[in-house]
């Protein structure tokens, strides 16, 4: 399904007012409609080729897209932290079946998304892996979306293989069925732990006890030399100077890969 049935069912109006019923949002706010974020909880439609105001309908038009506050689709969130040896990230499991919540396994290393491609496409990923694609945040190169990832390791997983996804760059809810770790800090620029990954190496990517780790001696992994990576392309040309500034001053992706706050700058 897309943003249209979500829109058939009630849309956003429905959806504000069953999150405000529930005491989960603040009404007494304003917007640029007025004050209060009831406002929100109407459709504006033409009727007469005048605009009016119709309120959201009592009842979800498509329970199955659009679920009331007293009936969720889950006991919890579809997002969870991941932390461990191997940074802190983030998981969105809403889509992602239990039985590929946890995954083990050796990891294939990336430094650049367009390399996966290729290695699927040779068949070099017919296997159980967790995929590493690294020096991808906000100050490798700007932290570029990477939803084009998804439809090859959908594939590998309909294939029967275990398959996840670590990364210090950034989806946006476009992981789908994959276990994705994404938004992984320290980035690998800045000498975090990604950066130190070897193929091969033993992974573990457990959404449900939130557990992101290295099977790897811990000492022996803390003296490997960290990687680096060719980023020339990503810095220069096409007014990619003018950025610079901006990737070095980035926070990390929890604090919002902002330029404008950064504790450490």
């Amino acid at each position: 399904e897309d943003v249209n049935a979500f829109h058939e069912a009630g849309g956003t109006p429905f959806l504000i007012r069953e999150l405000l019923s529930g005491g989960f949002l603040h009404n007494d706010v304003n917007t640029v409609v007025g004050f209060g974020l009831e406002r929100y909880t109407e459709m504006p439609e033409l009727l007469d080729d005048k605009l009016v105001w119709k309120p959201a309908p009592e009842k979800s038009l498509r329970p199955d897209v659009l679920s009331p506050v007293a009936e969720p689709f889950a006991p919890d969130g579809g997002l969870r932290v991941l932390d461990g040896n191997l940074g802190r990230g983030v998981i969105k499991v809403s889509a992602v079946a239990p039985e590929h919540r946890k995954i083990e396994a050796p990891a294939v290393v990336f430094n650049d998304q367009n390399e996966l491609k290729e290695a699927f496409e040779a068949g070099d990923l017919d296997r159980d892996c967790i995929v590493i694609v690294r020096f991808q945040g906000p100050k490798s190169n700007g932290m570029p979306e990477l939803h084009k990832l998804t439809p090859y390791l959908g594939v590998l997983q309909d294939r029967g293989f275990k398959v996840g996804l670590v990364t210090d760059g950034r989806m946006s809810g476009a992981s789908g069925k994959v276990p994705a770790a994404i938004h992984v800090y320290p980035e690998a620029l800045d000498g975090g732990p990604l950066a130190r990954v070897k193929n091969g190496d033993p992974i573990c990517l457990d959404a449900e006890k939130g557990v992101l780790a290295i099977r790897v001696d811990g000492q022996e992994f803390a003296d490997r030399e960290s990687e680096k990576a060719e980023l020339t392309g990503y810095h220069h040309g096409y007014g990619r100077e003018l950025f610079g500034w901006m990737r070095r001053a980035a926070s990390t992706p929890e604090e919002g890969a902002s330029f404008f706050w950064n504790h450490e700058a």
